[in-house]
């Protein structure tokens, strides 16, 4: 107290609004991009694989075998005239899964004929023709200046203090990202993909406070009315404590409200506006536009995308998305579009509990009231608005305690209004809807969606609803229903398969990918297919693409084969696997296999040990051979070395044609130790040091290897 007054002082002011999450940021903080892209790659029983130098065939489990009187894990693929191909584990990165068509008519080939060579080269060539495309966008990127805006300073920290939550690593480094390519002169054109209430919102208004502080307009693009009101809700809140006017323009507000904020943007007296696709209206104008926030890219055009770049060519574009459409994605990858992903969930956010299920009243009963003891909300989605009122008044039949109301798109916008207001404020707690609700309402408390005729929605689509619940600490559901009266489709079957093996947070992303086997992924560069990713699969193909851009930017020739690249096979006659009683589970075991052969450094691999050690316990002897016969293959690589072999009494290292080693250097150490090291023909060194264990393999290995560098 200060004389008779009394100060109240409240606990933000003493202990700040943010929520400390430091507990789950150590635990997530070896999420990355890296990891995300990589696990999209993994195998599963009887999916179409594959290999780089053999073809397409059938990924059927993993076999121990004896060679060479070591047990050996091997990855079995089944090929045409049931054939069977054996690849160890250690040479896991030359297998991909196969995508770019359905998993039925993928192609299956014949190991020891020249069509998949055929096939591989045709991509070569198409891949080639794309990097030659995809270096003169770069080039067009790279010559076009836009508006360099001021870096972040205390005014932006004051504003990026007002965030109530932690920002999660990879939020933070999408944020970074943001605000360094906005600081550039290249304008800016970032897709940043987060799961649905990962924090995407808060990265487009650090970039919106950027724009605003630096003079310039902000205008969001969003599919829906609904998501135009709430982001403009939450841009007035955020920006509440600052100078800065949010406009609004989508069918909520009047002729004259519209009028009034169009006069405003021309103006320049708008900073920021949230708009539907009036904001593309020919009649709306701006007074010094230098930013574009396109949330849900997926839901708009080519062309409607396209109008809208192309209002200020110099203009930086800011690109939401929870589940890219496989032609961004695709060009996210390939370095056209710049990507940042959001993997790490809010604090304590639980996955959705997701069923596939024939329609049934009892269940839906039983699914609603369980939403409804609990205090909880309910969209039940019926997504014809013929027989929406129908659909409500059955449920109120059947459920005589809900207090039911409807909402879809046909209705007038202050009916609309009203509805939404009444669900979120709980004067009803059952939403019967159509897919208005899809994006960008945000109901914490409603967490049961139910969906009728769910194989008639995409997978964007019904993992977007899906997202409208879980959006709270508390456990949700989603039950999506099929026809029992009728058979669903194909594409629908594997649509429906996904969005529940999908279950796990931050599965957006995978989900695209999914859309590129069951749709087929699109030209690059184009508006048709391409029979050549179908041929050789999406993985293999980008893997082409990367490696002809790599080779053309250094100048190389446009002949260079992209087809293969370098590998290394290594032979120490020394157990180097995962056993199965240290990791016994198959899909785990396959998942790091693969990752231990991927590693493109000794960090990673270091990174990987620790990581293993942490989950399953010391290395076994067999898995630490592994890790350093990994090791050794990264050193033989960058030396051009095609094979490494060694048993008891000698050892050799065959060379590729290209390989860099000095020749000299190689005559020099054959000339100095003649006791120890021989020349064979003109490619093949051999080392004649006894080396019983396996120990002594390699450090003789390593130790010829570092002599060579």
């Amino acid at each position: 107290m200060i004389g008779d007054e009394v100060v109240l002082i409240p606990e933000s002011e003493i202990l700040g609004e943010r929520v400390s999450q430091h507990r789950r940021r150590n635990k997530h903080n070896n999420i990355s991009e890296d990891a995300i892209i990589r696990n999209l790659t993994e195998l599963r029983l009887n999916a179409p694989v594959v290999h780089i130098d053999h073809g397409v065939g059938r990924y059927l489990g993993l076999t121990n075998l004896e060679i060479d009187g070591q047990e050996t894990e091997l990855l079995t693929l089944g090929y045409a005239n049931d054939a069977k191909l054996y690849v160890p584990v250690s040479s896991l990165q030359l297998i991909s899964r196969y995508t770019g068509a359905d998993e039925d008519t993928a192609p299956l080939h014949k190991l020891g004929t020249d069509k998949w060579s055929v096939a591989k080269q045709k991509a070569a060539e198409k891949a080639r023709d794309t990097a030659a495309e995809l270096l003169e966008i770069y080039a067009q990127r790279e010559a076009r200046v836009g508006y360099a805006f001021a870096k972040p300073d205390d005014q932006y920290e004051l504003f990026a203090a007002g965030f109530p939550f932690e920002e999660t690593p990879d939020q933070q480094m999408a944020i970074d990202a943001v605000m360094k390519d906005m600081s550039s002169k290249k304008p800016m054109d970032r897709l940043v993909c987060g799961d649905v209430g990962f924090g995407k919102t808060e990265v487009a208004m650090r970039a919106a406070f950027l724009a605003v502080q630096d003079g310039k307009q902000v205008a969001v693009l969003v599919p829906t009315t609904l998501l135009a009101q709430q982001h403009y809700e939450n841009f007035c809140d955020r920006f509440a404590d600052w100078p800065v006017e949010v406009e609004l323009l989508s069918r909520f507000r009047s002729g004259k409200q519209s009028n009034a904020a169009i006069d405003r943007l021309e103006s320049g007296k708008a900073d920021i506006v949230v708009g539907t696709h009036k904001l593309i209206q020919s009649d709306v104008k701006f007074a010094n536009l230098g930013l574009v926030i396109i949330d849900e890219e997926h839901r708009f055009g080519v062309k409607q995308k396209e109008q809208f770049k192309a209002l200020r060519a110099e203009v930086d574009i800011l690109t939401l998305t929870a589940t890219p459409i496989p032609r961004t994605l695709n060009m996210s990858l390939s370095g056209i579009r710049d990507l940042s992903i959001i993997a790490t969930p809010p604090a304590k956010r639980l996955s959705v509990k997701t069923f596939v299920k024939q329609k049934d009243e009892h269940q839906i009963k039983e699914a609603i009231l369980r939403e409804l003891h609990r205090g909880g909300q309910v969209y039940y989605l019926h997504n014809e608005v013929q027989t929406i009122q129908k659909a409500a008044e059955e449920l109120e039949e059947l459920i005589p305690e809900a207090r039911v109301i409807v909402g879809h798109g046909q209705m007038r916008e202050r009916e609309l209004e009203q509805v939404m207001s009444d669900f979120y404020h709980k004067r009803a707690n059952v939403l019967v809807c159509s897919t208005i609700i899809e994006t960008g309402i945000d109901i914490p408390n409603a967490n049961t969606i139910i969906i009728e005729r769910a194989d008639k929605f995409g997978l964007a689509q019904l993992h977007q609803l899906r997202g409208r619940v879980g959006r709270s600490h508390h456990q949700a559901y989603a039950y999506l229903l099929t026809p029992n009266d009728r058979k669903v489709t194909g594409d629908a079957e594997k649509r429906l398969e996904a969005i529940t093996l999908a279950d796990t947070l931050g599965a957006g992303f995978t989900l695209a990918t999914h859309d590129l086997e069951i749709r087929g992924t699109g030209e690059l560069l184009g508006d048709g297919q391409s029979g050549h990713i179908e041929h050789v699969g999406f993985s293999l193909f980008m893997d082409m693409l990367d490696r002809a851009v790599k080779s053309l930017k250094n100048g190389e020739s446009p002949d260079i084969d992209i087809t293969s690249p370098a590998q290394t096979d290594i032979n120490l006659r020394v157990p180097a696997l995962i056993p199965e009683d240290y990791l016994g589970d198959v899909h785990s075991r396959l998942i790091l296999y693969k990752r231990i052969a991927s590693a493109k450094s000794s960090e990673e691999l270091k990174d990987l040990q620790v990581e293993m050690i942490d989950r399953f316990g010391l290395l076994p002897d067999a898995t630490k051979n592994l890790f350093r016969q990994t090791e050794l293959k990264l050193k033989a690589e960058s030396l051009g070395i095609n094979k490494i072999e060694a048993n008891s009494k000698e050892g050799k290292i065959f060379f590729s044609a290209k390989t860099p080693v000095d020749p000299m250097k190689l005559i020099k150490l054959i000339q100095t130790k003649p006791d120890r090291y021989k020349l064979v023909g003109s490619d093949t060194l051999k080392f004649l040091t006894p080396m019983n264990s396996a120990e002594e393999r390699f450090q003789q290995t390593t130790m010829t290897l570092e002599l060579l560098h």
